[in-house]
């Protein structure tokens, strides 16, 4: 199969032909049919991830259909559509026991624990725990988005945040996750306020459910900024971005007993931020992460979209081929895209 592979962090990867991968006897192989760039392949080929091996094919958002099932599959055949979230349960250990598989004791990434989706198949283990089955109205672009941004996001809004209509939520960056954030919101009945340093996006996000925007860098103070629309700070507030400010500030434009969902990774030096521990005491505030979303709860969110009430779609970006993939990687952390980037010719 074509994929796109480095044999070094850092170093620009390139399109090789490699062996195509095969099932495991509870695993199927996917061919995938669109597959995102998403900031977190950028970290992974930056090296910031430990359980990647080098050399190495990075991508964890796809959807396809399914090329081959190993032997103890029940659930899936040869050409079911289907696809995953980027955290795989291995259905044994005590959290997944009890229906947390995003955070299982053993889990696996595609793309990171082992060879992901930038490439023309991808093999996902214990398929009858992790897949999930795709409307035929839903097409693998739009689904691609789902597996990371758009789930991660519906798990940090509704699940961890506890979001309820009537309720200021702040997210910080309105890259892919962030305006999935925003757009989970709003639908719930929530009052929106996005933050980010691009007009560009921010007006994205408008589009994407946001009723109020702030750009950083035009204004003395984001905390500021954030609790004056909000009348007197978020009941939820979302760093989707990864980054020691947008943290603080996410932490700082809480109300009192607010709570603070940690969505983007932070990571290498970055990865122990300052945290406002008095606020945090005082106020008596929330600090949550959000790890993906576990396969049985993505009925809900599927349910969602074929209502119409979630629409994301209007979420995807540049449609783009395998081999443009290298430079959208590689040119992540210039923040210069607008929407989710999707792969979806191999």
């Amino acid at each position: 199969m074509k994929a796109v592979m480095f044999e070094a962090f850092g170093a620009r990867p390139e399109i090789v032909t490699v062996p195509d991968p095969e099932p495991d006897a509870k695993g199927v192989v996917i061919e995938v049919g669109a597959t995102g760039v998403c900031r977190s392949d950028w970290h992974g080929w930056m090296g910031h991830d430990p359980d990647i091996t080098l050399p190495h094919v990075p991508g964890h958002e796809l959807a396809g259909r399914v090329a081959a099932v190993g032997p103890d599959v029940t659930r899936w055949k040869v050409g079911d559509r289907v696809t995953v979230p980027f955290v795989g349960g291995c259905g044994a250990c005590p959290e997944c026991h009890a229906g947390h598989q995003q955070v299982c004791h053993h889990q696996f990434q595609p793309g990171f624990t082992h060879w992901g989706s930038f490439a023309q198949y991808v093999a996902i283990a214990q398929a009858d725990l992790n897949l999930v089955a795709l409307p035929d109205t839903l097409s693998f672009e739009t689904a691609a988005s789902l597996g990371c941004r758009f789930a991660t996001a519906f798990r940090a809004v509704v699940d961890q945040g506890r979001t309820r209509a009537g309720e200021w939520v702040a997210v910080h960056g309105c890259g892919g996750v962030g305006l999935s954030a925003l757009m989970i919101a709003r639908a719930i009945g929530a009052q929106t306020v996005a933050i980010d340093i691009s007009d560009e996006k921010l007006s994205q996000a408008k589009a994407c459910g946001a009723t109020h925007t702030v750009n950083a860098t035009k204004v003395q103070d984001v905390v500021s900024a954030v609790r004056d629309i909000s009348g007197g700070g978020a009941h939820v507030s979302l760093d989707a971005l990864g980054h020691p400010t947008t943290f603080f500030n996410s932490v700082m434009n809480l109300r009192k007993r607010g709570r603070h969902v940690q969505v983007g990774l932070l990571l290498a030096d970055q990865a122990t931020p300052a945290a406002p521990m008095a606020r945090v005491i005082g106020d008596e505030l929330e600090i949550l992460g959000s790890h993906g979303m576990q396969a049985h709860r993505y009925d809900a969110m599927l349910a969602m979209i074929q209502s119409s009430v979630l629409d994301p779609e209007k979420l995807i970006g540049d449609l783009i081929t395998l081999e443009a993939s290298i430079d959208a990687l590689t040119e992540m952390d210039s923040f210069a895209g607008v929407g989710a980037t999707v792969i979806t010719e191999f």
